[in-house]
């Protein structure tokens, strides 16, 4: 026998020495059948744990394509045991994310994730009608709700404040009551949207502030956010806007609303009744103060530097012999020019039929034909600058001039009235946000009347106001303020009247 023949029979040899001669009987084999359904498979886990080979693929499959966003820095560090249905959801993520990227998948990774599909495909599966449920619900609910957007805004004022000075400019002898009181007044403003292009706003108001007018004996002490509602919340404001195309916007108004609520403003530091002005006089050119009730108003942006504006308000469209076209009722019609951030003017007229009483001038302005008249209409011219000298010091002035007609009197008498302002507006003034604000003026003033001169203003009154809105945080500001009225109702007869008040305004 030659050595390759040795060495075959010596491999056969002791491969017959390792065979285990015991036959295998049933019995035995149904041993190892019993062990072998002892060992679970992935399918049948009850949870995922990361040294399974499930949770390794997962991890390798985050880490090469990043399909999950776990820490801040981007890494992913599961290293918790999962439920099946929490690994489901990791899984649903990652596969989604990579189907998303726009990248070849390599053929190793295809069969792994295959793999993962198939070994989870009952927790997949019922993952996926899970949000299909949650996607019908919200469907549902926003089918059902009054609006897909619906905001609440609330705002509270308190404001100490008093009236010094020696008898009442009404000419009653009656002296000024120099006592403090404490007014309030409560907003609360509902606005919606139905496309996200408009607003439906409904403002609920309650005041308790006094009309100074009635303690001084004139309307030139006025504060710009007085009022008395008797305690009763009342809708002080209801309307709808909408855009028409994209520079164009439409606003309609059953109440509320007066012409200056419709028109831009160029000196946004004083308009606010909450933030601005504490005078009503303060706030904005008197001729955009005629009128206030159901209106309709359009707004147009030629450019970024243009705008025109205009609205028509009803004062007693409730009434049905008035209605909206037959009573008193003011027009306003508005140009505003923004040439450069730190410019900006416009220029106002205003129409008005039995509505040009502004609230802020003389007795003679609201009635400067004696009650004779029941047709009075007025034409009105005003303009209004703004410069920003630096981005933070402000200066402007407005100026406003308006022809009243008594149109039902012999000869048709005319009233001419007049009203100026200059003004400085210091922004961030000790802290951010805060504005300090001077106003010097004339009231709206008779300066001529065909009517007789008895009917005319003879001395001029001025305005003169201080303020400083400090913002204590964003929901609340404090606005301590004072102006000063000289010669009353144009009259230096009259005594010098002074107006205070800290003005304590919460928003939320």
């Amino acid at each position: 026998m030659n050595q390759e023949g040795k060495f075959r029979l010596i491999i056969f040899s002791s491969l017959l020495m390792l065979i285990n001669v015991t036959p295998a009987t049933a019995s035995s084999i149904r041993k190892v059948q019993d062990y072998s359904s002892q060992i679970p498979s992935v399918s049948q886990l009850s949870d995922v744990s990361p040294d399974d080979w499930a949770y390794e693929a997962l991890r390798s499959l985050v880490e090469r394509y990043g399909c999950i966003s776990g820490f801040p820095d981007g890494s992913y560090r599961g290293n918790q045991t999962l439920t099946r249905n929490e690994f489901a959801v990791a899984l649903n993520n990652c596969l989604q994310n990579i189907e998303s990227l726009d990248t070849q998948i390599e053929r190793d990774t295809l069969a792994t994730i295959q793999r993962l599909q198939s070994e989870f495909s009952p927790q997949l599966t019922r993952l996926g009608n899970k949000i299909e449920q949650l996607e019908t619900r919200v469907t549902t609910l926003e089918n059902q709700q009054f609006s897909p957007n619906l905001e609440l805004e609330g705002e509270v004022i308190f404001a100490p404040l008093v009236a010094i000075g020696g008898n009442k400019a009404d000419g009653s002898g009656e002296s000024v009551e120099e006592n403090v009181a404490l007014g309030n007044r409560v907003r609360l403003t509902l606005e919606s949207s139905f496309t996200g292009k408009d607003e439906l706003k409904v403002r609920l108001q309650s005041r308790q502030v006094a009309e100074l007018e009635e303690v001084t004996g004139t309307q030139m002490s006025n504060l710009g956010f007085d009022g008395d509602d008797g305690e009763q919340f009342e809708i002080d404001e209801l309307g709808y806007q909408f855009l028409l195309g994209q520079q164009t916007s439409i606003t309609l108004s059953t109440g509320g609303e007066g012409l200056g609520d419709y028109v831009p403003t160029v000196s946004r530091w004083f308009s606010g009744s909450s933030d601005g002005s504490i005078s009503t006089f303060g706030r904005e050119n008197p001729i955009r103060r005629q009128g206030e009730g159901a209106g309709l108003g359009i707004s147009h942006d030629f450019s970024d530097a243009i705008n025109f504006s205009t609205a028509y308000v009803a004062i007693d469209s409730e009434d049905p012999e008035a209605g909206l076209f037959y009573g008193p009722f003011a027009a306003i019609a508005q140009v505003t020019f923004t040439p450069l951030d730190s410019l900006a003017f416009s220029l106002t007229y205003t129409n008005s039929y039995n509505s040009f009483n502004t609230g802020t001038g003389s007795r003679l302005t609201g009635n400067p034909f004696n009650d004779s008249s029941d047709a009075i209409k007025a034409n009105a011219y005003g303009a209004e600058a703004a410069i920003a000298i630096t981005p933070t010091f402000n200066i402007g002035g407005r100026i406003g001039y308006l022809e009243a007609n008594a149109k039902d009197l012999s000869e048709n008498p005319e009233a001419d009235i007049l009203t100026w302002t200059a003004f400085l507006a210091l922004e961030d003034v000790g802290t951010e946000g805060s504005v300090a604000g001077l106003i010097f003026g004339q009231p709206p003033k008779v300066i001529d009347n065909s009517f007789g001169e008895d009917f005319e203003d003879p001395d001029t009154s001025l305005h003169i106001e201080a303020f400083y809105q400090l913002p204590l945080n964003d929901n609340i500001a404090i606005t301590p303020g004072m102006f000063v009225i000289t010669n009353p109702e144009h009259n230096s007869n009259n005594d010098t009247i002074y107006i205070g008040t800290i003005r304590t305004t919460f928003s939320f």
